[in-house]
């Protein structure tokens, strides 16, 4: 039992780790040696390359290595890696690849990592994610209730090779999978090639995730801007993929999540699908969705899950609409657009006036549940570490801040509560 003062047990569900690129070669197979020299040999171009396009700020990223050189080195070193989440009073991450996000020192091979897309050679890709999942499951294993290892699934190759590596991963230890948010040549996904994946995955009880970083930036020339409004839109494409194609219906147990986008997206598309599902005026000429069994908002509620990394006062505000249980918090430690080395000045300026049985949930017990994190052998951990609500500047006496956001709560999914909404007025 939680007392209403007692510290946060905070779970980061988006953290990052990564070996120097280099010092992967031990972890994959000799006869990908070669190509691995290859892909080393390429690093400095592709810096450059990142540099002209904007992507890579030259005086940030000399600024950003020599202010944080020490603890950037939790990105594959555990001890330091700890010492930095007990300073933001993180008791357990989920961990994705790419510790370096700045020059792309950590890089998985073959680029694997958070640019992993369905236009990757087969065998390299594959390579490349084993070797990483092979070092990122000694990673975790160091301090296995802190970490849950997210694998590399190159899905669009051979279906045979991804589930086996599907339960080779679990074997190792590794709790969640990885999949490209773009296919490129590959089939879409809601191809049923891909029915033995997500079945395998949810016998594995192993959540499938994308993550933003990859994006056609070949069709963006050197304009910076339309790479940043994309770059959350394709990890969130394949939601609805999956949803219309039955994929959620035929695989009850598939959980499926979108990291390090956001979910002020999420409100409206809910509402949009969920009308158009019920029979909105605008539907109506439209056959039946005969894949579904039930409406839109039952299948994210019931097996989706968004990891709102750096979670936003805007996107708390719509939290009724989203789904408080559906949002899960994450720091994105080590990235610089996270919220290290500050996690706590940033919590207490993001939810200070949120419920305190709300922000439970959304800093870290939703993401036990989705991950499988062991709550009651973390306690005493976030007993020692973990903020207090005093800490974060929510006040000992909630009846006002239930107040405050009670009409909020009525009004919840407000197309299907017949409240109006808040802002417009509206129902439909």
């Amino acid at each position: 039992m939680t007392g209403r003062d007692d510290p946060y047990l905070i779970i980061s569900s988006d953290c990052h780790a990564g070996l120097p690129t280099e010092r992967y070669r031990p972890y994959l197979e000799a006869r990908f040696h070669r190509d691995f020299d290859e892909f080393l040999a390429g690093r400095d171009r592709r810096r450059e390359e990142m540099t002209r396009l904007g992507i890579r700020n030259a005086e940030f990223a000399d600024r950003w290595f020599h202010d944080h050189a020490e603890g950037l080195r939790g990105g594959w070193d555990v001890a330091q890696r700890l010492k930095e989440l007990d300073g933001d009073g993180v008791a357990a991450e989920v961990v994705f690849p790419d510790a370096d996000a700045v020059d792309s020192r950590t890089a998985a091979p073959f680029g694997v990592g958070l640019g992993l897309s369905g236009d990757q050679d087969p065998e390299l890709g594959m390579a490349g994610a084993q070797a990483h999942n092979r070092w990122l499951a000694e990673f975790v294993s160091e301090r296995p209730e802190r970490h849950c290892g997210v694998a590399m699934l190159p899905v669009t190759a051979p279906v045979d090779r991804v589930v086996a590596e599907i339960h080779r991963a679990k074997e190792s230890g590794l709790g969640a999978l990885m999949i490209p948010c773009r296919w490129a040549g590959g089939e879409p996904y809601h191809d049923r090639r891909y029915d033995p994946v997500w079945a395998a995955a949810a016998e594995c009880r192993m959540p499938v995730l994308t993550h933003s970083g990859a994006a056609p930036r070949h069709e963006y020339g050197d304009h910076l801007g339309i790479y940043v409004s994309e770059v959350t839109w394709w990890p969130a494409r394949p939601l609805w993929f999956l949803l219309w194609s039955g994929v959620f219906e035929r695989h009850p147990g598939l959980r499926f999540g979108v990291a390090e986008s956001g979910c002020w997206w999420l409100p409206n598309l809910l509402w949009f699908m969920d009308r158009l599902y019920l029979g909105a005026h605008g539907g109506k000429k439209l056959s039946p969705f005969e894949e579904l069994k039930r409406p839109p908002h039952a299948y994210l509620d019931r097996q989706v899950f968004i990891c709102a990394t750096n979670t936003k006062r805007r996107e708390l505000a719509q939290r009724y609409e989203i789904g408080v249980d559906n949002i899960l918090w994450g720091s994105d430690f080590p990235h610089p657009e996270g919220t290290w080395p500050d996690t706590r000045a940033w919590l207490r300026r993001t939810f200070h006036d949120i419920p305190v049985t709300e922000t439970r949930r959304m800093l870290g017990l939703a993401a036990a549940e989705v991950f499988g994190f062991d709550t009651d052998g973390l306690a005493p951990l976030a007993r020692r570490i973990g903020p207090t609500p005093a800490d974060l500047g929510q006040p000992a006496g909630q009846a006002a801040v239930e107040a405050s956001w009670a009409r909020s709560r009525e009004t919840g999914r407000h197309w299907l509560t017949g409240h109006d909404f808040p802002v417009l007025g509206v129902t439909s």
